[in-house]
């Protein structure tokens, strides 16, 4: 790969290659009808995984008793943060156009963090299929009887491997070992022990690596290609992970709805998204896209030391070029967004239905989650803290809002959602650890 003409034909990454934090929203954005076919998916595919997930509610009920109040249905609150408004306009000088709201996966029930959309929905599939295929469920049974000693010795029977950097290991190692699956989660080196501890007393099988998240998930996967009866779970290229994540979409509308909040032509929406390897992001922009058309306007946001998704959809190149290519190390505080090399599948799914791209430093996360701490009194992982400047950096550019025809009343109407990734179940000790790093 001849770098130097890289960096010729694509000047940003010369910044990217400095650390330096950059955003990027001259994109190929366009209109819904015309970026749906890169998809290959449409509203019918959400349609089917949200039935899905309905017919597991019963069993979720059950085998998770902190999924009753809500009859089995994994979902969280969004819910507004003036406070942390105020507190970012003072800090950084610059007035956010909107009122600023908090999408909390981190708190998700099960796992504490967004995967518990995409993982749990595919470990949900799987299982589904097998019951099916060996006569022991139809979709008209209620899926209660999958939780009985007779349904684990089944699951019991068969294998499931997944490479992670932590929170999609969580929620497939929990999931797959409540229904009595053998599971094994490959961890890199950026994986945070308690997540290991965690999965490990839940009886997963956990293997660590000193290299990224790379070699996790290559190594998950020849390990499950020595097992027929393995079924190896890929976060890179998934289309049922990415389906999962995507009925956030319509349970967002809802929400907006039964708050009567407002999302037209007049009134905007912008939703700003952590990114590692894109199918959590991807899938769940891909769901807000159906739900509210071409009125949301998504952004991915990554770490200065792992923009791969910003790389590979600036250069064209997607999953054919990696952060490590340009000499950037691929190492950062926010772990679940550790990732060198993006979907492919992803990548070249959404370009053409989001608005931008950018990244933040480690210790930009942290000084954030130091603020929202303490001015709404919120606690979340560095990662989940991605999406935080992102109201800041669309109400700061002009030149964006002008070429995508959003005036100044329009932007006083928007309103703007932090997707918060990950954090409900961080340990009280290792909270204390990531709220010491921050300067705020």
């Amino acid at each position: 790969m001849n770098t130097a003409q890289l960096i010729k034909d694509f000047p940003l990454l010369s910044k990217l290659i400095k650390l330096e934090e950059v955003s990027w929203f001259e994109t190929k954005a366009t209109n819904l009808a015309e970026a749906l076919p890169f998809v290959g998916l449409n509203g019918d595919d959400v349609a089917d995984a949200s039935a899905r997930l309905q017919r597991f509610a019963p069993y979720l009920a059950l085998a998770f008793p902190e999924t009753a109040a809500s009859n089995g249905i994994i979902e969280s609150e969004v819910v507004a943060i003036p406070k942390m408004k105020q507190a970012l306009e003072a800090k950084y000088g610059q007035a956010i156009a909107g009122q600023l709201m908090l999408k909390k996966d981190s708190h998700l029930p099960i796992s504490g963090s967004i995967k518990a959309r995409g993982g749990i929905y595919e470990v949900l599939t799987h299982a589904e299929k097998l019951a099916i295929a060996a006569g022991k469920l139809q979709e008209s049974d209620d899926y209660q009887m999958l939780f009985t000693d007779e349904m684990k010795s089944f699951f019991n029977g068969y294998s499931i491997a997944v490479g992670s950097t932590g929170n999609l290991g969580m929620s497939i190692g929990i999931m797959s070992a409540k229904l009595g699956f053998n599971v094994s989660v490959h961890m890199s080196a950026d994986a945070r022990q308690w997540k290991k501890d965690k999965l490990r007393s839940h009886g997963v099988n956990v293997f660590e690596y000193e290299q990224d998240y790379g070699v996790a998930v290559e190594q998950g996967r020849k390990a499950a290609e020595s097992d027929a009866n393995c079924f190896f779970i890929d976060d890179e290229n998934s289309r049922t992970l990415f389906l999962g994540y995507s009925v956030a979409g319509e349970r967002l509308k809802a929400q907006f709805d039964a708050a009567e909040i407002k999302v037209d032509s007049e009134h905007p929406l912008f939703v700003y998204l952590p990114c590692g390897v894109g199918g959590g992001p991807g899938g769940v922009a891909f769901g807000l896209k159906l739900a509210f058309g071409d009125n949301v306007h998504c952004f991915f946001a990554e770490p200065t030391h792992s923009p791969c998704m910003l790389l590979g959809v600036h250069t064209g190149l997607h999953d054919e070029i990696a952060v490590q290519d340009l000499g950037i190390d691929n190492v950062t505080a926010a772990d679940g967004l550790a990732v060198g090399r993006a979907s492919g599948f992803v990548g070249r799914a959404m370009e053409h239905m989001l608005d931008g791209y950018y990244t933040l430093s480690d210790q930009h996360m942290y000084d954030l989650l130091g603020l929202l701490a303490k001015s709404e009194g919120i606690e979340l992982e560095p990662s989940a803290l991605a999406g935080m400047p992102g109201a800041l950096r669309v109400s700061g550019d002009s030149d964006y809002q002008a070429r995508t025809g959003l005036t100044p009343e329009m932007m006083s109407n928007a309103t703007h959602v932090v997707w918060a990734t990950g954090g409900g179940m961080v340990p009280a000790v290792e909270m204390a650890k990531y709220l010491a790093q921050s300067a705020s």
